[in-house]
């Protein structure tokens, strides 16, 4: 199974979710990240906390919807409207799913305002990737409207 995270500049949520899935992920599953106009660079913050947390940043990098090396099977967007970002749609025959994540990366305030922040985003994306895996007709490849109720229930989650 393949799982495309989406978002606009793909430099930090949909890389965080990416990192954290591939960590998690059984084997023969795959997230990639990408972005409908990525921004070309990583957010140190966002690979600062994967080292925090053990998880390999390898491989990621940011990069255009345009030009993935794998089909996707799902596609979770992180974007969220509350900031006023647009939210790329993802138009290919896959499930979607709507995960809202505030970029941490626009974060103002002291150095402890910003840490909170992007750790609140690494444990949200944590928990939702969690439930996900945990999901048992995700394991037995359930039909895909269960799947898309499931996704959008687990989108609401928050630690």
């Amino acid at each position: 199974m393949n799982l495309l995270f989406l978002c606009t500049g793909n430099s930090c949520r949909s890389i965080l979710a990416e990192a954290i899935f591939n960590h998690l992920a059984p084997p023969g599953w795959k997230a990639m990240s990408a972005g409908s106009k990525p921004t070309g660079h990583l957010n140190s913050r966002a690979i600062a906390l994967l080292a925090r947390e053990g998880i390999s940043t390898l491989g990621c990098y940011s990069k255009s919807w345009e030009n993935l090396p794998l089909t996707p099977d799902i596609v979770v967007t992180v974007c969220s409207s509350a900031a006023g970002e647009s939210c790329p749609a993802y138009l290919g025959q896959v499930v979607r799913s709507h995960w809202a994540v505030e970029d941490p990366g626009r974060t103002n305030g002291s150095e402890e305002d910003v840490e909170a922040a992007f750790m609140a985003t690494y444990r949200i994306l944590r928990v939702r990737i969690e439930a996900f895996l945990a999901l048992p007709l995700v394991a037995s490849a359930g039909d895909h409207a269960q799947l898309q109720r499931e996704l959008d229930r687990i989108g609401k989650l928050v630690p």
